[in-house]
């Protein structure tokens, strides 16, 4: 089977309102579920796990109202899967996270400390002894401030039954689009991940140095949908100088591992 035809698995969504100050920017990088599933069939994606964008803008409300609403809508559509969008400033959303758990839609908690406004260094402690205790896979934004990739270093480390992904491959405040690959080569643990839901990850030559640093099997498909064009993300690995064995990890295979059976039954359905 060529790998176009491989059906793969987004580990990087969302769906709602971008809600930017830009019109412009509001109007083109929002999108409502339905969206997100068209452009996930337009790149041959079986599973898409999404998270609420709600969740991370406080003038939207609290991220709480969000998880709840997102969960409505989530629960019964077909090929998708959730984060629970979690934050240490608010403690329902940790309640929230254990309720849904046990949920066949529920992958994990997704954090961002940069749209949230803490410091993971600070907070980080608590959500990863959160994440150890229930067995929850942790996303979070990387790259920018209270999130720099090597912030995660030392947890990942302390807490190897935690599975980490560092999204965003590239994603810097620096010049420097290595963060992320640099951090995963300084853990110890083997849990340290990141997924490929950057615009610069469609820079020519990012997917092959990132594989041949840190290895294809630490790096996840995401396409960070409606804020870009799942296609175009798609096509960049469908297009990739590597192996296709490598592809295949990337595109399908690391997130069957990491997810395990609850994405199986999902990816079963659809």
């Amino acid at each position: 089977m060529e790998i176009k035809q491989i059906k793969a698995i987004d580990v990087h969504a969302h769906f709602g309102d971008y809600l930017a100050e830009d019109k412009i920017y509001a109007e083109i990088m929002s999108g409502d579920i339905d969206t997100v599933g068209k452009r996930a069939k337009q790149a041959n994606t079986k599973v898409t796990i999404v998270s609420s964008l709600k969740a991370f803008f406080p003038k939207s409300g609290s991220p709480a109202a969000a998880n709840i609403e997102a969960v409505s809508l989530i629960k019964n559509k077909i090929g998708f899967m959730f984060w629970i969008v979690v934050d240490p400033m608010c403690p329902e959303t940790f309640v929230q996270a254990e309720v849904f758990s046990n949920e066949k839609f529920f992958a994990g908690i997704k954090i961002h400390p940069l749209l949230h406004k803490y410091p993971i260094k600070k907070y980080g402690g608590r959500i990863f002894e959160f994440a150890a205790k229930n067995q929850f896979v942790v996303q979070s934004h990387s790259g920018q401030d209270n999130c720099m990739p090597e912030d995660f270093v030392d947890f990942a480390d302390s807490f190897p039954e935690v599975k980490i992904i560092i999204s965003h491959l590239g994603c810097s405040d620096t010049e420097r689009l290595t963060l992320q690959m640099d951090a995963i080569l300084k853990s110890k643990k083997n849990n340290l991940f990141t997924d490929t839901s950057s615009f610069r990850s469609i820079f020519p030559g990012l997917i092959e140095m990132a594989v041949k640093n840190i290895g294809a099997y630490r790096i996840l498909y995401g396409t960070d949908t409606p804020l870009y064009f799942s296609p175009s993300q798609r096509a960049r690995i469908d297009n990739a100088d590597i192996s296709d064995a490598e592809k295949l990890l990337i595109l399908r295979e690391n997130a069957l591992n990491i997810f395990g059976h609850k994405l199986r039954r999902v990816s079963r359905k659809t």
